[in-house]
């Protein structure tokens, strides 16, 4: 295999507050199929991911934990998310963690290097404060007086601190944004970080903390300890042996710059801007790309303990194994756009392509195999014109998989694959071996067809290898195949003739039951609120203890439900309500309105139309958020212009008292131009 030189990939590091759901899950998962991927094409890779384990947070869950430390606790919950990650079966070359020693040292360092450059400088934070997101707003900053990250409550706070001269390399990273149009991907995540960060100007950045101890001490004032970001981000190069003073090591200088940065869309403004610029400040190249990947929501909601609808890897891997989990959250996630997990959709996909398609398609394949030819596969050289149409689907599907893994489409790469398996079942269709293998004289063709069938399962199981190993290793065992380079994907025929197949070959998938799947998810669910309530209490009580108030809600949402009254209007008739025509509509593309603050721009798509509306409702959704998203739309409202902008249409809301907006979405899963009545 022909080396492609070097390739060096990262996640975000996981951080230690509790077990990971699936949702972060997925990341490592996708940055294993990339890794695996690459290295199976040639390259040679170094795939990092970790623990994020500092903060004041970490503080707090330590003592409702009824841990002797912080480092107790983060011990812990960092093991979990390791095992975790070799539950999914992945390849990571090494697993930091912030409280690993060469990483605290460096981060030390760095932090004197800027100060002493004059990067950092000694001031202080007068602001509201969130807890939860262990960060700093200003007034202006909040949403209807709560935390615009997470939505929880926040209380006025002041202390000492050093800040980071953020302005000082602003217009060099937008130069380098818009002459690297790669360097940010999606393009919409790169239009958010210009257009709300960048462009507007940014603020000096807090990186130290006095008012916790559980951090990096910044060595040369003792009241200090290193803010979470500083710390954090630079696990990237401090993981593969930089030095600050100028001692990096050999590993260091041939892995960076990172190839690949992959991380949620919810801290993509922390690696494509403060992380930059802290490179820049070290004098070091850029990472070649920052993907920040979409999240998978539970039913269409972010998942959260509190409602109850967290799914966790390990409680999926005992219901369907470990690669069918992984073929799920790689099939199911949108480049660009959230995906939904639920356990019909799994039980859906698992029984369609995985046990129907794939594990069929290898089943009988060694079934007739074993019933007419005695396991024993050669190519007789019988053609017909039904192979090349095979053969041509088979030898171009690595040229189809490859295109789509450098755009990072790695849910499209694996469609490409099961395309090729979804022939391979054609193919069985179109010769019809069992009919062949009733006449003698047809022995030969047989004996072609099931060496093409077989020939063709192996190029696919090498393409499938990095997204699912397992299964791709228990096909090649049950055909004796051989590992295939992916240089040698293009050539039909390299599957050995006179090879026998396993005479006894075990299902793939075994068909799953939804009723089963369900009454089992029910006790998985019931079991985890029965833990997390369980988990609250003495949360309360070691908290108690220490004399010590709890962390706010995050939300609100868990409150009793607000009673709204609002001033009747004028009765209308049935006719006027008539007149009024309301349709279900899917948003197709979504823009903010350039002249406003308040206002986006969508394109919706009802039945076979699609109609501009545009909305006053930028303060509470992003471009990105309402893509894909079905709504509930008044649609004969007579066009009208909104900051010169043509909109034919309404999108349906309801409004709090406090006026935060929702969007009105059916509650059951209704086709695009559906009739409201």
């Amino acid at each position: 295999m022909q080396n492609k030189g070097k390739y060096y990939i990262t996640t975000a590091i996981a951080y230690t507050s509790g077990k990971p759901h699936i949702g972060n899950s997925y990341e490592i998962v996708l940055a294993d199929a990339i890794a695996r991927y690459k290295r199976r094409d040639g390259f040679d890779v170094h795939f990092q991911t970790g623990s994020d384990e500092h903060g004041q947070k970490i503080e707090t869950r330590a003592i409702e934990a009824g841990c002797s430390s912080p480092k107790e606790f983060v011990d812990g919950v960092s093991d979990t998310i390791k095992g975790l990650w070799n539950l999914m079966d992945t390849s990571y070359d090494r697993f930091i963690r912030t409280t690993d020693e060469d990483h605290v040292k460096q981060v030390q360092k760095i932090f004197k290097r800027f100060y002493n450059q004059g990067d950092i400088y000694k001031g202080s934070y007068k602001g509201m404060y969130c807890t939860e997101c262990e960060a700093f707003y200003t007034e202006g900053q909040l949403v209807d007086g709560k935390c615009p990250e997470c939505g929880g409550p926040v209380h006025p706070a002041e202390e000492e601190a050093y800040f980071f001269k953020m302005s000082k390399y602003a217009d060099k990273l937008i130069d380098y944004i818009n002459t690297h149009p790669e360097f940010i991907q999606p393009v919409s995540r790169k239009n958010e970080m210009m257009n709300n960060f960048l462009l507007p100007g940014l603020q000096d950045l807090c990186v130290s903390r006095t008012s916790f101890k559980w951090g990096i001490p910044v060595d040369f004032d003792d009241k200090h300890v290193v803010y979470v970001w500083l710390d954090a981000l630079t696990n990237y190069i401090t993981g593969i042996g930089y030095d600050a003073e100028g001692n990096s090591s050999e590993e260091y200088k041939k892995w960076w710059p990172a190839d690949l940065h992959l991380i949620g869309k919810d801290i993509i403004r922390f690696h494509t801007i403060y992380w930059p610029i802290f490179l820049m400040a070290l004098g070091e190249p850029l990472p070649k790309q920052v993907f920040g990947h979409p999240w998978l929501l539970q039913g269409g909601e972010k998942m959260s303990k509190s409602k109850g609808n967290v799914i966790y890897a390990d409680d999926l891997v005992s219901l369907f194994g470990v690669d069918p989990v992984r073929y799920f959250v790689l099939h199911e996630m949108p480049f660009e756009n959230d995906g939904v997990i639920t356990w019909d959709l799994l039980v859906e996909r698992f029984n369609s392509d995985l046990a129907n398609t794939l594990g069929n398609l290898v089943n009988r394949t060694i079934a007739m195999s074993n019933k007419y030819l005695g396991g024993v596969l050669e190519d007789k050289g019988v053609k017909e014109a039904v192979d090349d149409d095979l053969k041509a689907v088979v030898t171009g599907c690595y040229e189809k998989v490859e295109a789509k893994m450098d755009e990072l489409r790695v849910a499209d790469a694996l469609t490409e694959i099961f395309t090729l398996f979804k022939r391979c079942n054609k193919y069985i269709d179109e010769t019809e071996p069992w009919i062949l293998g009733k006449d003698e004289s047809k022995k030969d063709r047989l004996s072609t067809v099931l060496y093409n069938l077989v020939e063709s399962i192996s190029i696919g199981a090498a393409l499938l290898d990095p997204f699912m190993p397992e299964t791709a290793v228990k096909i090649r065992e049950q055909i004796n195949a051989a590992e295939r380079d992916f240089d040698t994907l293009g050539k039909f025929g390299l599957y050995k003739s006179g090879t026998k197949v396993v005479e006894n070959p075990e299902m793939l998938f075994a068909r799953k039951d939804l009723k089963d799947v369900l009454e089992k998810a029910a006790e998985i669910t019931k079991k985890q609120k029965a833990e997390y309530e369980e988990a609250q209490r003495k949360a309360a009580e070691n908290l108690a203890k220490a004399g010590l108030a709890p962390l706010p809600a995050k939300t609100s949402d868990e409150a009793e439900e607000a009673v709204i009254d609002i001033p009747a209007k004028e009765e209308i008739s049935y006719e006027q309500f008539g007149a009024m025509q309301f349709q279900v509509g899917e948003i197709i593309k979504c823009e903010a309105v350039a002249k406003s603050k308040k206002l986006l721009c969508s394109q919706v798509k009802i039945g076979s139309q699609v109609k501009q509306i545009v909305s006053g409702i930028r303060k509470y959704y992003s471009p990105e958020e309402m893509v894909g998203k079905k709504v509930m739309v008044l649609v004969n409202l007579k066009p009208a212009k909104l900051a010169g902008v043509v909109s034919e249409g309404m999108l349906l809301c309801a409004e709090d008292a406090e006026g935060n907006l929702a969007l009105m979405t059916p509650e059951k899963s209704m086709p695009s131009g559906a009739e409201i009545c």
